[in-house]
């Protein structure tokens, strides 16, 4: 039996310890011995594994996550236990005393509940088939939660003994440090046996995977999610409901076009197919359809119920959280890159929140304000006149209904004063256009210099819509999702069969992806978006609004170490490339002055390092600066940076994009490294190592935003092919950019440009006074 390698061994003793012999196989006793090498060796689906990586770091470990399921399952069945209490076992004849009960004391909470088993009897039976459903929904997400937990046992083990990553330290830890690891385990452990080694793009690819067919899909057009409804316009309806079912019919449903997580198949790969399946999707559309039409009652029910018990609390304590807003559904699908991870999405679109907020709330009808300031005006009075009747004799509480005057008045007067605007804010659209786009990094061509205008505002609202339109949105969406699914998405079903077979690729190791997520340059790049090429891909290939140019280099700057190969390297290059023969203009080396400063939130004039922008052409400078003018806006932990006081991290590092030192690969730093305007006084995501605070994290931002901001310049200027064709509308909005540039104060800092004349520094020289003028000009 000695020939034969097996797992097992003979159990050690304290003799076979004290001596270099193996153990014989002869003893009594085997124990099998899994080697730690190949623990994790060949996980065979590594989509799912990757995915409970990723969640299981940005959830907080295993405590987090167990606590959290456990806790939504109480929270299930407190809603329909509650709701059923509420409907069916309580006298409410009783408690609103309608009729007399006693007449020797105040009603009591037990007198107006009815008993239990009476309460059974009362049970109609529409209640007796909701229970039922209710139960058996509890029952499935109950084995549901189990699983899982033991799926987290398991991370948690792959975390503690491969990773080499303990519960307490897992906060401290970016999601970069994670992969990090990761990539090093795959060299040693062979998670994926397909491939000696992983690269980062190949973890995004397989924790991504439907996400970014998604986001390509919305990008050309094949999904529908914008509608022409009457009295309304054009609007954007992507609800949580309509996206779960589209995931359904798409991704992993049984009748879906994928065998499995990684591979399309095969007879989706085959065009004489096409029209056989696109009616065999078209009708299982349909039937999803159908059923989601039979189940509408029951799952409008619960919306109602769920809403009800989450804002009714919320709205009564803080009504205008109503006129909030949010990013919309269709917002997080359309301004994502391919190949983002939800926390590196989500920053980008926090950091947009104010700006965008600010944005929107420059447009104001002052005939809606004037009405708003004098229906809070009586309101108000009402409210105040009853507060102060109730503090002079309390017996005005015993009034009937008074309480709910109060309470309608105060909501009213809450309402109003959302409509009206800050007496103290500066119309300034443009400049708060652009530090959007410097965050989000998609923005139509028509909104460019139209930012004032009421249908860009509208446009935009769709990305960024009120809260209470979200709840209306989901709350309705039970009864509308079916008519969408059964009357425009089946009309779609060519389409999206078209889709899966021209831009699905088999990439080694990983499986099935969407060639769009290749970030491939020259199959689906745009000539408009590339500098120096001469290479046009036809228009079916390539991707709308700049999504493939501006996704590699979102991903190339938060993963630095993947390797660029062929066209992703190329057009990197061109660019950086671009952007320094663009700087190295005869102004800057006569030093003419067109020095523009790239101020940061809270940073004092003197600690600014310049940015020279002078050659980036139409519109740049103040697209720049918009960035900058963020410190007149939105102060934040990076003016702690001004007075020398550099606060430490604490901890949740693991909501971070990126290397935790920054990338310095995108054009901020091309654009540093090139003028050599590094300063020495102000801390820069590209000079900063080993030592980072939250100021720094903070700027690590700035790079992807002039990244987007140059190369949505310069698709901007190859769009108008030197004004050759401008029409009167552009004419007006290149003047007013240029105007605005012209407008715009310039500091320098940079140590390595020759003294300018004294007539050059009467002419350049800008005072603090001045600057904050222009600004606000």
């Amino acid at each position: 039996m000695a020939e034969y390698e097996t797992p097992y061994q003979a159990l050690a003793t304290f003799e076979d310890d004290e001596t270099d012999e193996a153990p014989s196989h002869d003893r009594d006793f085997m124990i099998h011995v899994v080697p730690e090498s190949t623990r994790w060796n060949h996980i065979e689906n590594l989509d799912d594994f990757f995915a409970r990586v990723y969640n299981y770091h940005q959830r907080g470990g295993f405590g987090c996550m167990v606590i959290e399921d456990i806790l939504q399952l109480i929270q299930f069945l407190f809603v329909v236990l509650f709701s059923i209490f509420l409907i069916d076992c309580v006298d409410y004849d009783v408690l609103f005393a309608n009729i007399k009960y006693n007449g020797t004391h105040k009603v009591t909470i037990p007198e107006a509940v009815i008993p239990l088993d009476q309460c059974v009897q009362r049970f109609s039976f529409g209640i007796i088939v909701c229970i039922l459903v209710a139960f058996a929904f509890w029952v499935f997400r109950t084995l549901k939660v189990i699983y899982n937990v033991f799926k987290y046992t398991e991370i948690r083990s792959f975390y503690n003994n491969a990773l080499k990553i303990t519960a307490v330290e897992l906060a401290n830890l970016t999601w970069h440090e994670i992969q990090r690891r990761l990539l090093e385990v795959q060299k040693e452990q062979q998670m994926c046996i397909h491939k000696q080694e992983l690269s980062e793009l190949d973890i995004y690819h397989r924790i991504l995977r439907f996400k970014n067919y998604m986001i390509a899909m919305v990008n050309k057009s094949v999904i529908p999610v914008k509608f022409k409804m009457p009295f309304v316009g054009q609007y954007a309806f992507l609800s949580t409901g309509l996206k779960y079912n589209l995931d359904i019919i798409l991704f992993w449903g049984p009748w879906s076009p994928f065998e499995n997580n990684w591979k399309l198949k095969e007879e989706y790969k085959h065009k004489h197919r096409r029209e056989y399946l696109s009616q065999f999707l078209s009708q299982r559309i349909l039937w999803i359809g159908i059923a989601n039409f039979i189940l509408s009652p029951v799952i409008f029910l619960w919306q109602i119920l769920y809403s009800f018990f989450r804002y009714a609390e919320l709205i009564k304590r803080q009504p205008n959280v109503l006129g909030t807003r949010r990013w919309s559904n269709y917002a997080r699908i359309y301004v994502r890159h391919l190949n983002e991870l939800d926390h590196e999405f989500t920053a980008r679109l926090n950091r947009g929140y104010e700006a965008a907020n600010m944005y929107l709330d420059t447009f104001t009808s002052p005939l809606l304000i004037i009405l708003a300031k004098y229906v809070a005006f009586f309101a108000g009075s009402i409210g105040a006149v009853l507060v102060v009747l109730t503090v002079i004799d309390e017996d005005v509480l015993a009034v009937e209904h008074i309480f709910t005057v109060l309470t309608i008045s105060g909501l009213i007067v809450t309402g109003c004063r959302v409509l009206i605007p800050d007496e103290h804010l500066i119309y300034c659209p443009e400049i708060l256009m652009r530090t959007i786009l410097a965050h989000i990094h998609y923005m139509p061509d028509s909104w460019k210099g139209n930012a004032h205008r009421q249908n860009v505002r509208d446009e935009f609202s769709l990305l960024f819509q009120y809260k209470v339109a979200y709840l209306l949105e989901e709350l309705f969406s039970p009864l509308i999702t079916p008519f969408i699914l059964c009357f425009s998405l089946r009309h779609q079903s060519l389409q999206i069969v078209d889709f899966f077979r021209n831009f699905t690729v088999d990439v080694a190791g990983v499986g099935d992806v969407c060639s769009f997520a290749q970030m491939d340059i020259k199959k689906h790049g745009n000539p408009q978006w590339i500098p120096n090429t001469e290479d046009e891909p036809s228009k079916e290939n390539q991707s709308e609004g700049g999504k493939t140019e501006l996704s590699l280099m979102h991903f190339h700057m938060t993963n630095p170490e993947w390797k660029l190969t062929g066209n992703r390297s190329m057009f990197v290059q061109n660019v950086k490339t671009q952007v320094q023969k663009e700087l190295v203009s005869p102004s800057i080396m006569q030093g003419d002055g067109g020095l523009m400063t790239s101020r940061l939130p809270g940073m004092s004039l003197g600690m600014l390092p310049s940015v020279n922008t002078t050659g980036l052409g139409l519109g740049y400078n103040s697209l720049a600066s918009s960035i900058t003018m963020q410190s007149a806006m939105f102060p934040g932990p990076i003016s702690t940076l001004a007075s020398g006081v550099q606060p430490r991290l604490r901890g949740g590092l693991s909501h971070i994009e990126g290397p935790l030192g920054g990338s310095g690969s995108g054009i901020f730093s091309s654009m540093q490294s090139s003028s050599g305007s590094i300063s020495n006084t102000a801390p820069s995501s590209f000079s900063l190592r080993g030592n980072y605070d939250e100021g720094t994290i903070e700027m690590l931002s700035h790079d992807m935003s002039y990244s987007a901001i140059y190369l949505h310049d310069m698709q901007f200027r190859k769009a108008k092919g030197n004004n050759q064709y401008e029409t009167l509308e552009d004419a007006r909005a290149r003047s007013m950019w240029q105007r605005q540039d012209s407008n715009q104060p310039t500091v320098s800092t940079m140590p390595n440009i020759q003294e300018k004349s004294s007539e050059e520094e009467s002419t350049d020289e800008v005072n603090t006074d001045k600057l904050f003028t222009s600004t606000q000009e």
